[in-house]
């Protein structure tokens, strides 16, 4: 009997137009850990955590995809006997996918006409891959067998050993795709955003044939191959006459850039989208600032290398501490010029282009921003069990007002306040925590300079709570078997650790609104608003305006507004 099995990529899978992630090897973290980010930056998708449980399959099983975004019927393959469990981005073996669209060139920007999309191929894998190697095998196979819908693509790869970047993009009107995976060596950090970041790469027989039954496609895994890539990559671009080189004397297959041809620079993908890579490296790695005119668009700069080695291990609250930012410290420091407004607001409402007088200018892109739907943090660890070695630090809402909270890879089920259909962007709830950050963050938009700092005390409070007690718990359990008893533990501790921080930014909104009323800064004491003896409360401060923004009405208004 044939059973058809429907995955509708709504929520967790999104076609984001904007995201950023950053890559740690294990040599470059403080514990042995790999790590992967990711923020899912985009105006119309909520923040939650999709959950698909492992699962057997009779023969002649297969599974049904829809298109993430019309999700009209795409196309139905046959199932393996056995698929993994996922819990958003990484499955119970401890391998977690992110990704950033770039699009490319046109036509292969538009993808097969038939095929799989990104959004599919990330869950498909993560159900039927153990590691990043096999990760590529299972995408090369999909893409030469069913096609690729999509186009340019990067994907960033971990498991508990390695940490990789897959980089792709469709031929058009030919079926499949063409690709390129690099390993990040280890002790080094890598990052993409919205930008194809490979340019040359080893080409010493590592190519893959388009044949899903080559032999070839085996030499992934050899523990020595660092870089794979599709046998056509090359060939595909010159028969295209698309071909870019880096060498600058004679054009050989060894100086053919896989960035340059599928991806060529422009200033947005400079100043919007390497700009973030440069915000990630500066304040990880020494040396830096030599790549600053480079990222604010200047092509002819020295390029942003791949690859750097980072001037300290890199802890999970390092992790998250590198998605928050707003270039502070740069040229294109958001916090500010008089777009900021008087209170600091380093967040500019899209779109980001406008013209004035007849010339384009643009806002900045940060990696915080408000229109990220969630992001994570993936820590894997091969020295732990899978279902606690595993952990996904998630987030809803801007990263920079987010809290991330511990989810392991081995739950049965996520916390409710992360769960699939808890709400959704057409409808509140009280109890998902996308609703709740989106109303801290928004109200701290009007006055941000204050009232960060609140926000900033709970969320560093919380995440410092969080990692001290996920750290106690995966070491109490790390010589555990695979039990019922142990995936129940898991689970208590996850809506344990989740409850809390709802509960903590329950407290918080009705903090701020007691605090921070009509302009108003009232004087607070252990999170509680101060009273005199009597229960009046203290007469609030009334901070006025700063200088430059008073002389600016002034300049603007102020004949008007001359006092007599």
């Amino acid at each position: 009997m044939k059973r058809l099995i429907i995955i509708i990529m709504l929520l967790a899978t999104i076609r984001t137009v904007a995201c950023t992630n950053l890559i740690v090897s294990r040599g470059a973290s403080a514990d042995g850990s790999t790590f992967i980010t990711y923020a899912a930056d985009s105006h119309t998708r909520y923040g939650q955590l999709r959950y698909c449980p492992a699962a057997d399959h009779r023969p002649g099983e297969t599974l049904r995809l829809y298109n993430y975004g019309s999700l009209k019927f795409q196309l139905e393959i046959p199932q393996p006997a056995h698929t993994y469990q996922v819990v958003g981005f990484i499955n119970e073996h401890q391998l977690a996918i992110g990704e950033t669209t770039w699009g490319g060139i046109s036509p292969l920007d538009k993808g097969n006409a038939e095929g799989i999309d990104y959004g599919n191929l990330i869950y498909v894998v993560l159900q039927r891959a153990r590691n990043c190697r096999e990760a590529i095998k299972v995408m090369h196979e999909l893409v030469s067998t069913y096609g690729y819908a999509d186009g340019g693509e990067s994907f960033s790869l971990a498991d508990p050993n390695e940490v990789w970047l897959f980089e792709i993009t469709s031929k058009g009107s030919e079926k499949g795709a063409v690709w390129v995976a690099r390993r990040v060596p280890d002790g080094y950090i890598s990052g993409h955003a919205n930008q194809a970041r490979i340019t040359t790469f080893p080409q010493e027989n590592k190519k893959v044939k388009n044949s899903v039954s080559s032999r070839y496609i085996d030499r992934i895994f050899n523990k020595e191959v660092e870089c794979v890539y599709s046998e056509d990559v090359v060939s595909f671009a010159k028969k295209l006459g698309i071909a870019a080189y880096t060498g600058q004397s004679k054009h050989t297959d060894a100086d053919f850039s896989f960035a340059d041809t599928y991806n060529p620079l422009t200033f947005s993908g400079l100043r919007a989208c390497e700009a973030r890579v440069y915000a990630m490296f500066r304040r990880a790695a020494d040396g830096m600032e030599r790549y600053e005119a480079f990222a604010m668009g200047d092509k002819n700069a020295e390029r942003l290398p791949l690859w750097v080695k980072p001037n300290r291990k890199l802890s999970v609250q390092d992790c998250m501490a590198l998605m928050r930012d707003h270039y502070e410290g740069t040229p294109m420091d958001m916090t500010h010029d008089v777009g900021a407004g008087p209170f600091h607001c380093p967040y500019r409402w899209r779109p980001m282009e406008f013209k004035v007088d007849g010339k384009t200018y643009i806002h900045e892109r940060a990696i915080s921003t408000q229109q990220t739907g969630f992001s994570f943090v993936v820590q894997c660890r091969a020295w732990l069990p899978n279902k606690v070695g595993g952990v996904i630090w998630f987030g809803v809402d801007d990263t920079y007002s987010t809290c991330y909270c511990p989810v392991y890879c081995g739950v049965s089920q996520v916390p409710v306040c992360f769960e699939e259909g808890n709400g959704s962007m057409s409808q509140y709830s009280e109890t998902a925590a996308f609703w709740l950050f989106n109303r801290v963050s928004n109200f701290c938009y009007l006055r941000y300079d204050s009232m960060i700092v609140d926000v900033q005390r709970v969320q560093q409070r919380l995440e410092n709570a969080f990692v001290h007690d996920e750290q106690h718990f995966s070491s109490a359990h790390s010589s555990d078997d695979d039990s019922p008893r142990l995936v129940a533990q898991l689970n208590r501790f996850c809506n344990q650790q989740a409850e809390k921080m709802m509960h903590q930014w329950h407290e918080l909104d009705h903090l701020l609104l007691m605090k921070y009323i009509d302009g108003n800064i009232k004087h607070v004491t252990d999170g509680r608003v101060e009273t005199t003896a009597t229960g009046v409360v203290k007469f609030p401060q009334q901070p006025p305006y700063p200088d430059w923004f008073l002389r600016q009405i002034v300049d603007d208004h102020g004949k008007t507004l001359l006092a007599k």
